[in-house]
């Protein structure tokens, strides 16, 4: 019953454009849920630190960390494969299809997003070391 509207306002704590802004909505969301549900608040202030990382980063580099549609989708592929034939011979075979499947579904991500030069400059800067060599 109260998902949709929680989840909207924990969105615009995790959506702010900045920590502070964040802090103040997280406030806001514990004063308005935690007579309800207190763990939910409670769980981000005492994981605070590590949520906080999110927030040195540029937006649209935030928006592909919280965007889990690719991950999602291939997820989904890959069970589509394997629940068409659901018993293999050996874990080898398994591996097999599961590879040949990853394969086909890369195969088809040809759509670039539009801001992905500008984005892809913003992860080079804050992690050139894991990017060094690799060219998109």
């Amino acid at each position: 019953k109260d998902l949709k509207k929680l989840m909207a306002d924990l969105k615009l704590v995790y959506a702010a454009p900045d920590e502070p802004v964040a802090l103040e909505y997280l406030d806001e969301f514990a004063a308005k849920w935690d007579s309800k549900y207190p763990k939910i608040s409670k769980s981000w202030k005492e994981n605070w630190a590590n949520l906080s990382t999110y927030f040195k980063y540029p937006e649209a580099v935030r928006r592909i960390i919280y965007t889990t549609n690719t991950i999602e989708g291939f997820n989904r592929q890959l069970r589509k494969v394997t629940k068409a034939k659901t018993v293999f011979p050996s874990d080898e075979s398994l591996l097999k299809m599961l590879y040949l499947a990853m394969i086909d579904i890369t195969k088809k991500w040809t759509g670039h997003r539009q801001d992905w030069g500008q984005i892809h400059s913003q992860l080079e800067i804050f992690f050139e070391e894991r990017l060094e060599g690799h060219k998109y």
